[in-house]
């Protein structure tokens, strides 16, 4: 089983996107457990206060380090009340600053590690000082800017979740699918055959296994020429 603890301001925006579909069922099969921690709650003022300004001048507020801190050793005793003393855990901190997340990380995190504790930020971040202290690995998934971690969290756990067994019917679910294979996926069709004039390719319908093989490798490798050149070279480790 892969346990996500989520450390966040907004647990129920976390809650709702990875309550619902396939990583839903996987919580209640047991394949994955997903926790949430409202850093909120270990604030010491009675306003609750986790922010403030940052020293040197600027906009915004930083999340500051002590609510956060004792948050994170909150989930580490309630792991040791449950008896999970021994995950091999990752504390990762969604980050613009750290590495971009790709298909390889999400594997090696899946098959690496049972615990993933991710702090999500807000405001301006986070003061630094306890990404030293807590955090082995920041990860970001893109170059873009968005209000805080929690969006990028459920991404990292959707991610990797699905790699974990039991979560998907099949391996071959991912295995096949765009990246996972090293290229764009071929396109895909379903009922009615035909559709506005435009009808399914014939060979989809031969029931020449081989021959529809053949046809969705010559459309992967078109499809990822014209849109991701650059993937091109993993995809001669697959021939």
């Amino acid at each position: 089983m892969m346990r996500f603890d989520i450390m966040t301001l907004f647990p129920e925006l976390v809650e709702t996107v990875l309550g619902a579909s396939i990583l839903g069922r996987a919580q209640k099969s047991g394949a994955i457990s997903v926790r949430t921690h409202q850093i909120r709650d270990y604030a010491e003022d009675k306003h609750n206060r986790v922010d403030d300004t940052p020293y040197g001048g600027g906009k915004g507020m930083l999340m500051m380090a002590p609510p956060i801190y004792r948050c994170y050793r909150g989930v580490l005793r309630q792991q040791e009340a449950e008896g999970l003393e021994e995950l091999r855990r990752r504390v990762i901190y969604l980050s613009p600053a750290g590495r971009v997340l790709d298909q390889g990380r999400a594997a090696e995190l899946a098959s690496g590690y049972n615990n993933l504790i991710l702090l999500c930020g807000h405001y301006e971040g986070v003061d630094h000082r306890i990404v030293k202290e807590i955090v082995d690995e920041e990860i970001s998934i893109g170059d873009y800017v968005l209000t805080g971690g929690e969006i990028p969290a459920c991404i990292l756990a959707d991610c990797v979740a699905r790699l974990v067994p039991g979560v998907l019917a099949d391996a071959e679910c991912y295995e096949k699918e765009s990246i996972s294979s090293g290229l764009l996926e071929y396109p895909q069709y379903t009922r009615p055959y035909d559709y506005h004039g435009m009808c399914v390719p014939d060979v989809l319908l031969s029931g020449h296994h081989a021959n529809i093989e053949a046809w969705r490798r010559e459309q992967s490798l078109r499809l990822t020429a014209e849109r991701r050149p650059d993937l091109l070279r993993n995809a001669q480790k697959l021939t």
